[in-house]
């Protein structure tokens, strides 16, 4: 099985993942991720550090041909920038793997976990786009941030920072604002549904992008996108479903 955790807090994992976990006999995932969890004597956990999920996923492989029951486990969805890819990269290599049973049971993303707090800011169309330039070219990032910016979507931003590309967030900024208007909604969620969660809301002109960290899932709005305010709250953010609606 191919799991996803959620973004943090015990209640938002599936049960089908509980239940995933329970039934393995080994546990496969980035280090921090599977010490999220609470293991019995009789599991074992296999972790590794970050840029290392090619050799997690064959890992599982090898350890699913011995017999084991094996769940790979990742932060949110496993489908979404995560380690459902990874492992069926990796499944051709051995045509033994081929023959196994595999199973994805999904989990809630960091953008999901957002919006819910942030109120409904995908309510009209969005993409995700993740700022890592790990695995493709910079210059890829930037066409795929100007045409989803000229198309007029929502846009969320995984994988904002970290240590080996600290500049990537502020090339992307200012991309955006060669596009986008400066009043555009945008909001800074970093650990969600975590004790140290925080919610940054802003707009495109003014924000910040050193706010961000790799804990932090950014959502920039459409030319839809609006606060809506509230006496002594945080505003809500919100994309209405009626493309136009306030024209």
């Amino acid at each position: 099985m191919v799991i996803g955790l959620g973004p943090g807090p015990a209640k938002w994992m599936t049960p089908e993942a509980s239940a995933a976990i329970a039934a393995a006999s080994d546990i496969v995932g980035y280090k921090p991720y599977v010490e999220r969890l609470i293991l019995r004597t009789d599991q074992r956990a296999h972790t590794s550090d970050n840029r290392q999920e090619m050799d997690r996923a064959r890992l599982a492989l090898k350890l699913a041909t011995e017999g084991r029951a094996v769940a790979v486990v990742s932060a949110g969805d496993p489908g979404v920038f995560a380690m459902a890819a990874a492992l069926f990269e990796a499944i051709e290599e051995d045509p033994r793997w081929l023959r196994l049973e595999i199973a994805v049971a999904p989990g809630v993303t960091a953008m999901q976990a957002a919006a819910a707090r942030l109120g409904a800011p995908l309510g009209h169309d969005f993409c995700a786009i993740s700022l890592s330039d790990n695995l493709k070219p910079w210059a890829i990032v930037e066409r795929r941030l100007r045409a989803a910016a000229e198309a007029d979507f929502v846009i969320a931003l995984y994988n904002p920072v970290s240590q080996a590309r600290p500049a990537r967030i502020v090339e992307a900024f200012d991309l955006l604002r060669t596009v986008k208007v400066a009043a555009t909604p945008v909001a800074f969620a970093r650990a969600v549904g975590r004790a140290d969660e925080t919610l940054t809301l802003t707009t495109l002109g003014e924000a910040d992008p050193n706010l961000a960290d790799m804990a932090t899932l950014i959502i920039i709005g459409s030319s839809e996108t609006r606060f809506i305010a509230r006496d002594g709250a945080r505003p809500w953010m919100v994309t209405p479903r009626a493309y136009g609606a306030r024209r």
